[in-house]
This record gives structure tokens, sequence and C-alpha cells, in this order.
């Protein structure tokens, strides 16, 4: 079984039984392999945590160089954009996997270290290329708070005010 098929077992186990119920054995049975063929991916629950966070953090820098490519993009406006790219699906399942994949992650120091560099990264990046530095790290940190809000309530927000919000941090930028 591929690695990455074994992430996906981890989330599912994350967002449908939450922290308590990551176990080696329930990712393993989730996965449909035995426990010793996840051990030769993970030997250890936190080595399989810092896999998951580690490809959340990849995935969405990906995405955020993915929208920096753009004519006219800053980080900040790239940082929108793929946050709304994640949050704002219809059915939220993508957003409740990845925060399922960093709550996992926080219950230890050492485990959330790398969302920790991550976060110091994405927020403290040079503000040169930012008209209004101000303006883009309370974008920044207001796409942030909407990662935490969707993943505590999916389907919150109408396409409509998703879309609404996304314009409306994009206009602060100028």
């Amino acid at each position: 079984m591929k690695r990455e098929a074994l992430l996906d077992a981890a989330e599912a186990v994350l967002l449908e039984h939450g922290t308590q119920a990551l176990t080696l054995t329930a990712v393993a049975e989730r996965a449909g392999v035995s426990k010793g063929g996840l051990l030769y991916h993970f030997p250890t629950k936190e080595a399989l945590i810092t896999a998951l966070v580690s490809r959340v953090i990849a995935e969405f820098d990906a995405l955020v160089e993915e929208y920096e490519r753009q004519p006219g993009a800053s980080f900040t406006r790239a940082f929108v954009e793929a946050t709304f790219a994640i949050v704002a699906v219809p059915d939220g399942e993508r957003t409740g996997r990845r925060w399922a994949a960093i709550t996992a992650a926080t219950t230890t120091p050492e485990l959330a270290a790398p969302l920790r560099e991550a976060m110091d990264r994405w927020h403290h990046r040079d503000e040169a290329e930012d008209a209004d530095p101000v303006a883009a790290t309370v974008v920044r940190l207001a796409a942030e708070g909407l990662w935490e809000v969707v993943a505590h309530g999916s389907g919150r927000f109408s396409p409509e005010q998703y879309t609404a919000l996304r314009r409306r941090l994009l206009d602060l930028l100028g």
C-alpha cells in the first residue's frame, strides 16, 4: 500500500472519530493492511502525525505557489486564493481532513513544531511586496480565522458568501 493511502486512512480516522481514536491499529484497519504494513511506512504514531502535518503544509505551499505564478499576484493574494480553494468547497471534506491532521499535531509541542514554523513563514514573509503591509497582515489573519470557523462548522457559508468574503479580502489588498 502506498504511503499516501495510509495518510488518507489516518485522516479519515481523525475526521470520523477524533484524535483519541487515532491509533496505528485503527489506521491499519481503515487502510485494509496489516499493522506491520503500516509500521513499515510509519514506525510510530508520532511519525504518522508528522507525515500528516507535513502533507498539509506541502499541499498548501504548492497551492500558494500556483497562485503566486499568476500575473500581478502577491504572496498575500495567493494565500487568500489558496485558502478559499480549500475551505470553500461544497462538502467541506478537504478542510475537515486537513484540520483533523492539524488537531492531531497540536497534542504535543514537538509534533506541532512544523506547523508553527509554517505559520511563522506564512505570516512573517517579507512584506515589501505588499503595498500596505498592515492590510496584508490583517487579510492573512482573517483568512486564517476562516480556516478555524469553517473547520468547526462546515457549510456555515453559502457559495455566494464565500465569493463575497474572498472578494472583500482581495479588495483590502488594493
